[in-house]
């Protein structure tokens, strides 16, 4: 209990509400308790200024600054089943696969803007990047939760923040078909008949592809409906350390504010490509459901340590 209350301090600097389940401090607990290692008078504190790497004399130059951290995206996504087995195998210690619907999960294309507390949507290279994840059922104690294996970006201040959070993000090249506020030949219609595609490749190999094609509309994306849950994993290279991580604790998101609009579900197909030093083949649809398009946002202020 006292090593999980060390590293609740390592992360105290997040705080907010909701797609996530209510934290509660374990009984007899400090309010503030003491970062491992720490003392009153031991260590002075850190000059350089910044949230994550790099720290630097003005604190502007980190790659993520301190939350909150506001999204707004146009998701496009198919529900899928895979072996049973190969979704097991994929879950960490501490969550269990989900018996009421085993191999059930989702394949998210995500085109995201991003804005913390300057106007950041002013600035489109560092604000506007691309996403794939993939999530499965699983259950957290009885909960049913929703893990993500795999997550790749193409923005290394998008990975930061994922890192930040337990999302495993690798960098990874991602497109999807757009939509415009105009009628043309050039784009689809969100609506009955609509047609979009996405695409990931990292490495110079395409790993992932969708096609779905819009039906009728739906409240909220299928893919967001259980909790998120991530393994924060942070490891040591001191000699003798490297089987010891620093940090190994799962987190479930806390989504403050989502809201869904415009969300269109049809039909869609799916498929994960083999490529060398990459398991997301391991996962490949044995059947497809429901395909889907809508936009979503929300803000990240804090995470539950599980």
């Amino acid at each position: 209990m006292e090593k999980n209350l060390q590293r609740r301090a390592v992360l105290a600097a997040m705080a907010g509400t909701t797609v996530g389940l209510a934290a509660s401090a374990p009984a007899g607990a400090s309010a503030t308790p003491t970062p491992a290692g720490a003392s009153a008078t031991s260590t002075p504190p850190e000059r350089l200024k910044g949230y994550t790497y790099p720290l630097s004399p003005r604190g502007v130059a980190n790659l993520a600054g301190k939350p909150p951290w506001h999204y707004v995206g146009d998701a496009v996504g198919v529900e899928f089943w895979t072996s049973p087995e190969a979704a097991a195998a994929s879950l960490p210690t501490g969550l269990d696969p989900d018996p009421a619907n085993p191999g059930h999960g989702f394949a998210v294309f995500i085109d995201w803007q991003f804005n913390g507390a300057t106007d950041d949507y002013l600035d489109p290279p560092f604000s506007q990047y691309s996403e794939f994840l993939v999530l499965l059922d699983a259950q957290w104690q009885g909960t049913p939760v929703a893990w993500c294996p795999f997550i790749w970006v193409d923005n290394d201040a998008s990975l930061a923040r994922g890192w930040v959070q337990g999302f495993p993000k690798k960098i990874g090249s991602i497109r999807q078909t757009r939509a415009f506020a105009i009628d043309s030949p050039a784009a689809p219609a969100v609506g009955k008949g609509g047609r979009f595609a996405a695409v990931m490749s990292a490495g110079g190999r395409r790993l992932a592809e969708t096609t779905v094609t819009l039906d009728r509309t739906a409240e909220r994306l299928p893919a967001l409906t259980r909790p998120l849950v991530n393994l924060r994993h942070f490891p040591r290279l001191s000699a003798g350390q490297h089987d010891h991580p620093a940090v190994h604790e799962l987190t479930m998101s806390v989504l403050d504010n989502l809201k869904f609009a415009n969300t269109w579900v049809g039909t869609g197909d799916l498929r994960f490509l083999p490529a060398p030093r990459e398991e997301l083949a391991d996962l490949a649809p044995r059947r497809v459901g429901v395909g889907f398009r809508g936009s979503l946002s929300y803000t990240v202020n804090d995470l539950r340590i599980l």
